[in-house]
């Protein structure tokens, strides 16, 4: 593996789950269970459920159509892949609302009662790097599409480590499309007064790293926590490791 040289970097931009928090298996869990659920319970009594794939939602279905984006737009996507149709609905709509957003609302239910039963811990290699690059007074930024980002800081005592996290609900307060665009992450980036090519991109999932690619950034390294090298490295990551510890360098510690 490339050694990287944090000391010549402006900021370090962090995709928060699955990159610095496991909350990605959370995230996972959530969106299997309720998609099941509805695939069983609900889907079937649609009106197009005749032509429509009512198989079950897999591990597969995650990485392909909702890992890494906001959460309506896994939804929409996934409901595409299967050939289902539902109205979008409003953002106020309670999980047992049949839309796009009452399913996502739904979902977001399940991720909240999971992070307050059981809390989050980071991963030891992910506290390593935010240690040296602390150390090494690195503007550093949480870039994520979920809406519970702070929560999950919050959860895992890192909130004071980022000088901005730009999450789903800043996105959507500026009106910033998600990944795989690279609005949220140009805009941290502008936050923290650093231009896009001296800035590295943390990411985990592959509509992360294309945002990344895309935004002309200067490093983008993706994180394998499931989607698999040769897929991040596709989707435009200049480098692949499966955990952060790997970035971790005995020369630049301080």
């Amino acid at each position: 593996m490339d050694r990287v040289d944090w000391t010549s970097w402006r900021a370090v931009l962090f995709d928060l789950d699955g990159v610095v928090t496991p909350t990605a298996e959370v995230h996972m869990r959530a969106w299997s269970e309720m998609f099941n659920a509805f695939l069983t319970n609900d889907a079937p009594a649609l009106p197009d459920a005749a032509s429509a794939d009512l198989s079950a939602y897999t591990e597969a279905d995650y990485f392909a159509h909702v890992d890494g984006k906001p959460r309506y737009d896994g939804v929409r996507d996934f409901l595409t892949s299967r050939g289902i149709t539902l109205p979008e609905g409003t953002s106020e709509d309670p999980g047992t609302e049949l839309t796009v957003r009452g399913l996502g609302n739904r979902k977001n239910d399940a991720l909240n009662a999971v992070l307050q039963r059981d809390g989050v811990t980071a991963f030891p290699g992910s506290v390593a790097l935010l240690d040296q690059l602390r150390d090494l007074d690195v503007p550093l930024a949480v870039v994520s599409s979920s809406a519970n980002a702070p929560a999950v800081l919050a959860a895992a005592g890192l909130t004071d480590r980022f000088r901005t996290v730009v999450d789903g609900s800043v996105a959507a307060e500026l009106g910033l499309p998600g990944k795989p665009a690279p609005d949220t992450f140009v805009h941290a980036a502008e936050v923290l007064g650093a231009p896009v090519d001296a800035c590295v991109v943390l990411e985990d999932a592959v509509s992360g790293v294309r945002a990344g690619a895309a935004g002309g950034f200067g490093l983008v390294i993706g994180v394998d926590r499931g989607a698999g090298s040769e897929t991040l490295t596709a989707a435009g990551a200049d480098l692949v490791v499966p955990d952060l510890a790997d970035l971790v360098t005995r020369e630049d510690a301080r």
